[in-house]
């Protein structure tokens, strides 16, 4: 059974990986492909995010699970922008 602290470690450190996504991805849209480094970084930051959620979610009680998945759905939306981009 995963704790209401690690839980919550996690969602946090899912929360600062969105933070500097969204900064590069702005980034990005500003400056097209000079900043090709911090915005490769932060989309394998949210790829381990998300990959660690997956993982912790095994381990989690129904209603953790259910917000687990609510950061892993914000996680994939903004991997598929950045993607797309």
């Amino acid at each position: 059974m995963a704790t209401r602290q690690s839980v919550e470690e996690h969602i946090q450190q899912c929360e600062t990986s969105i933070l500097t996504a969204r900064e590069q991805y702005e980034k990005a849209s500003m400056q097209e492909h000079y900043n090709t480094e911090e915005y490769t970084q932060s989309m394998m930051e949210l790829e381990e995010a998300y990959n660690d959620l997956a993982k912790l979610a095994l381990s989690c009680n129904s209603q953790q699970r259910e917000r687990l998945h609510r950061m892993r759905l914000q996680l994939q939306q903004l991997q598929n922008s950045m993607i797309l981009r």
